[in-house]
């Protein structure tokens, strides 16, 4: 059975989407079974997988509304991962969810048809806290939250940790973090040698090992339709996200041998962050 990772972050710009489409990348070169679910609107990591949002029916709209199957649905993509894509409609299959029951269950309800097919499912949630993001923390074992190492990005952290307590709480006891990724990162600004030192004192083994570093190529991969392991696999963009699917691969491991779960961040271990890194310049 399939287990399912959403990419989460309230805040946008942070990389979710580009590590959304390059683990999912990683993770089908290393011969697993991926699907990535595009729960975004917006439909980039549709397009980044080489899939054009504007001509992908049936998609994850049709899906969640229960108008198509979600096997009829995936589509594969030239790195070897599946996808199920979504663009504008996903806005209103959002609007024609409200009044529905079980709302915030469709996404797991129609996951669950078709996750023995899988050893990893991801999902690209939106950047915001709405119906399709609770679908995707309502479907998920776990939540893999990009961190860009600066102060408002901690702050942003802060918003999404309670969204996870809450969901953990109303809709789904098992839901877990799964790792806190840094991204972004530039070893050369001193704030975000700060932000990422003190992330690791305080969050300890919820902190990622892999770390995402700035990479021009990294960049330029989405607007060629490609992951960067497609684009250019030599990159240190490309190199860092294959050291995170080994990770991500070691810590599936792990959860499926039933080791002790690493205790969750609370508001005490960021608040301590944030307060370490408030008087630092912010570059």
């Amino acid at each position: 059975m399939a287990r399912i990772i959403a990419v989460a972050n309230q805040k946008g710009g942070v990389g979710k989407t580009t590590t959304a489409v390059n683990l999912a990348a990683a993770l089908a070169a290393a011969k697993r079974k991926v699907l990535l679910v595009d729960l975004d609107p917006q439909g980039n990591a549709t397009m980044a997988s080489g899939i054009n949002k504007r001509e992908a029916r049936p998609n994850g709209c049709d899906v969640l509304l229960e108008e198509a199957a979600i096997a009829d649905a995936i589509v594969p993509t030239p790195a070897h991962y599946d996808l199920l894509p979504g663009n504008g409609d996903l806005t209103a299959a959002e609007l024609k969810l409200m009044d529905a029951l079980a709302r915030e269950h469709r996404l797991k309800e129609q996951l669950a048809k078709i996750a023995a097919n899988y050893d990893t499912i991801l999902i690209d949630c939106p950047p915001s806290l709405n119906l399709l993001t609770l679908n995707a923390l309502t479907a998920a074992h776990g939540v893999l939250i990009p961190v860009q190492c600066e102060y408002f990005a901690l702050e942003g952290l802060s918003s999404l940790l309670d969204t996870v307590k809450a969901v953990r709480h109303r809709l789904n006891p098992q839901l877990e973090i799964e790792g806190l990724l840094r991204t972004m990162y530039d070893v050369r600004n001193n704030l975000g040698n700060e932000v990422s030192a003190q992330l690791t004192q305080h969050f300890g083994d919820k902190v990622l090992r892999s770390i995402i570093p700035r990479n021009v190529r990294l960049a330029e991969a989405p607007s060629h339709g490609q992951p960067i392991h497609l684009y250019d696999r030599s990159s240190r963009g490309a190199i860092a996200y294959i050291g995170l699917a080994g990770e991500v691969i070691r810590r599936g491991r792990q959860h499926a041998a039933g080791s002790a779960a690493v205790a969750e961040p609370d508001d005490h271990d960021l608040a301590a962050a944030l307060a370490a890194v408030a008087d630092l310049p912010q570059e």
